[in-house]
């Protein structure tokens, strides 16, 4: 089997959210504010868990990557988007389609990897309290986060190379606001049996592993939670992983809405309201849930804000010194 060549000469058209010129104002202007949002919010979680002693514990040295992965999940579709609708054309490039996709795999898959790692991190520290320190030492953590980007690199890469054997039509038209490796696979004309066949066993291993090892943590967590006496202890251990629990729940609802939205219906635009909720939505509730949900990280951002407003409050100051 020899690769096509001709995909060199293809363009794909991003169809986007709506085809209605009145709509095309409001929607850069919805996901300009979604994006800037979810940026500056995952920016300030970085940054309070580096600048706050307090937070250099593990948890919150894989939080700040979930944060990362985060930002730049949003930054793979997003921009094009925005760029497409503030220049009114809908092309993308071949290699520029590709080369998205793999990056949304990757960040993608690295999102569910880190948030397993995060679910093994609350089982040790509730489970195991007297060998926290020990177990999840700062060798343990970057190698844990290390695994997690080579083990979704290596899927991305995987999925990307099989995309590149296929020969496309001349029908390009994707009915999504970016280049999502289930679509861009089906609107090529040479047989997508393997493919299917990669995207459906990345499916089980990856998002099913991960689905397990978290399921499997809080089940032991909730275990002993439940064996602990008093009231005030059984809500002090649930609350360590109460933020955690509710972006899991919100991933991996809106993840299982987007196939099950694809599976159920040929409805481009129910599929691509669920894609928002997975790709946008999801990013941006993050940063929420963890400051909301969090006395350490409210406090940590509290005292980075207090730092800068009185940092900015004196160099006014000199400033109007003469």
């Amino acid at each position: 089997m020899e690769p096509s060549y001709n995909n060199q000469m293809s363009e794909f058209l991003l169809l986007g959210l709506s085809e209605e010129p009145e709509l095309q104002s409001f929607l850069f202007g919805l996901f300009l504010s979604m994006y800037l949002v979810t940026v500056l919010g995952n920016l300030l979680i970085i940054q309070a868990t580096i600048s706050d002693s307090h937070l250099h514990t593990p948890m919150y040295f894989f939080l700040s990557n979930l944060s990362f992965a985060d930002i730049c999940f949003v930054s793979t579709t997003v921009p094009k988007m925005l760029i497409n609708i503030q220049t009114q054309s809908r092309v993308i490039t071949y290699a520029g389609c590709i080369t998205q996709m793999c990056v949304f795999v990757l960040l993608g898959g690295l999102d569910s990897l880190l948030l397993t790692v995060m679910a093994y991190d609350r089982f040790v520290a509730i489970c195991h309290p007297l060998h926290y320190m020990v177990t999840m030492s700062p060798r343990l953590c970057g190698l844990l986060v290390l695994a997690s980007w080579i083990m979704s690199a290596l899927n991305s890469l995987l999925q990307s190379l099989i995309v590149l054997w296929l020969s496309f039509c001349t029908d390009l038209e994707i009915p999504h606001f970016f280049c999502e490796l289930n679509q861009v696979t089906h609107l090529a004309c040479s047989d997508t049996f393997l493919n299917d066949m990669v995207m459906y066993l990345s499916a089980v291993l990856l998002g099913g592993i991960c689905l397990v090892g978290i399921l499997y943590s809080y089940f032991k967590i909730i275990s002993s939670i439940h064996a602990i006496s008093s009231a005030q202890g059984k809500y002090k251990a649930f609350s360590t992983c109460a933020s955690h629990l509710s972006v899991v729940s919100l991933f991996y609802g809106t993840l299982l809405g987007v196939y099950l939205s694809s599976a159920a219906t040929h409805n481009s635009q129910s599929s691509a309201a669920a894609l928002v909720m997975y790709t946008v939505v999801t990013p941006m509730l993050n940063p929420f849930i963890y400051s909301l949900r969090n006395k350490d990280i409210k406090r940590a951002l509290g005292r980075f804000l207090r730092r800068k407003t009185i940092k900015g409050t004196i160099f006014l100051g000199l400033k109007k010194c003469p």
